[in-house]
């Protein structure tokens, strides 16, 4: 389906590729220290025996009571083998089908990740992230960035997009990082020439969109322009509904419009700010894709019921769709005043986020790993408080428990005097 409006942006990327080595010789991203396990590794955990932990939460289930969330921290922290992740699959589901699920813990979810990765399940790691709502898996901005650079590693760009697509919808792109990480893993699956479906499309649109608008620079704009030219494409298809459902986007027709006004504002910066030319040649193509298939659906009007479209088109879908000989002729337009004022750039897009990893990943690495470590402490000094606490309430269930035979048996005397 996108095979054709992508060709451009794949030839561009043949004609500068001296500007970067081959995609399969950079399988790497995040240093070796960025991913290192000691620190998680250090942190106390407390021995178990997940077939009695197993057995314990069972019987809580059964009788309706709940499971704490130190309990589901100490299974998915004595994880030791494959087929235990499994099995820590299902007291997650289960868990967060509780009373207490709202209580799975932060670093509960981080270490859930990193066993994953550890025993080779990161399916399992992917199947609770693209369901989260029923397993409660929602990374911070660390954690996700090790699933992505995991993927990245293995030359596996369509998962890595599939995990930077659960960044979009929880809109965590705070981090330099991770946005590094994430447009890599987009302008590299681009480059494959994927044939996307309408969902895909979407996905990778509002993923380009929402992470470019983060950075003012010729990358981010560049990917803020291929965002809207791919959102538009399922607009003008589709229709509005299409677009914005589930997704955290703005609700409002118009996203060739905002593709061109991306041009317009590249074209009036002051600054060396550029769009690369493989989006350009993509926003072209699919320009002109859209106008023949506007073409051939007014000029076919004779079919029955059921060549019908559905009703997800509405009139104001249809007003969009009418504007398209407009957009076609503004961009003529910006193009020419873009390539006037030399702010094209040759290099394609993928060229340009590979560029990007290697000048600016290394210096925003240190902060992540700072951070991280200081998150790593905060987590222990709140399990110790939890532990703590629960201690003491177990200490006073016992009190209370032996205070209540007391008062049972001296009933009982006091009964057999009378």
């Amino acid at each position: 389906m996108a095979a054709s409006v992508l060709k451009r942006c794949v030839t561009s990327l043949v004609k500068v590729k001296c500007l970067s080595p081959p995609v399969s010789a950079r399988r790497w991203l995040l240093s070796a220290a960025y991913t290192d396990t000691r620190v998680w590794e250090a942190t106390e955990k407390d021995p178990q025996n997940l077939a009695l932990l197993a057995s314990a939460m069972d019987k809580m289930y059964d009788r309706n009571l709940p499971v704490s969330s130190l309990t589901m921290s100490r299974f998915v922290d004595n994880i030791s083998s494959r087929e235990e992740v499994d099995q820590a699959e299902y007291y997650l589901y289960r868990f967060r089908h509780s009373p207490n699920c709202w209580y799975l813990r932060d670093w509960t979810i981080h270490g859930w990740i990193r066993q994953c990765l550890k025993y080779g399940a990161r399916e399992k790691a992917m199947h609770t992230l693209k369901n989260k709502v029923q397993y409660g898996i929602f990374p911070d901005d660390f954690t996700f960035n090790l699933l992505i650079d995991s993927y990245i590693k293995d030359g596996d760009f369509k998962g890595a997009c599939s995990v930077v697509e659960e960044v979009m919808l929880q809109e965590a792109f705070d981090l330099p990082s991770t946005r590094i990480l994430s447009l890599y893993a987009l302008g590299s699956y681009l480059a494959t020439r994927p044939q996307l479906t309408v969902s895909e499309e979407r996905a990778l649109g509002a993923s380009l969109l929402i992470c470019g608008l983060k950075q003012d620079n010729t990358v981010g704009l560049s990917a803020q322009l291929l965002g809207n030219a791919l959102l538009g494409k399922v607009e003008n298809s589709k229709g509005i509904h299409a677009v914005f459902k589930g997704m955290p986007l703005f609700w409002g027709h118009g996203y060739i419009g905002r593709a061109l006004a991306v041009m317009e504002r590249v074209a009036s910066a002051s600054g060396d700010v550029k769009l690369s030319k493989d989006t350009l040649d993509f926003m072209h193509d699919l320009l002109q894709k859209l106008s023949s298939d506007s073409d051939s659906s007014s000029g076919d009007e004779s079919g029955g019921e059921e060549e019908k479209k559905e009703d997800t088109i509405d009139e104001d879908d249809q007003a969009e769709q009418a504007k398209l000989p407009q957009y076609a002729s503004r961009f003529k337009e910006l193009s020419s005043q873009l390539e006037s004022q030399g702010k094209v750039d040759s290099a394609s897009f993928q060229a340009l986020v590979t560029s990007l990893a290697q000048q600016n990943l290394a210096a925003a690495e240190k902060p992540d790993v700072e951070q991280y470590e200081s998150r790593v402490q905060a987590w222990e000094a709140e399990k110790r408080r939890l532990v703590q606490r629960e201690k003491e309430m177990r200490e006073k269930a016992e009190q209370e428990k032996k205070e209540r035979l007391r008062s049972a048996k001296a009933a009982a005397q006091q009964a057999q005097r009378q």
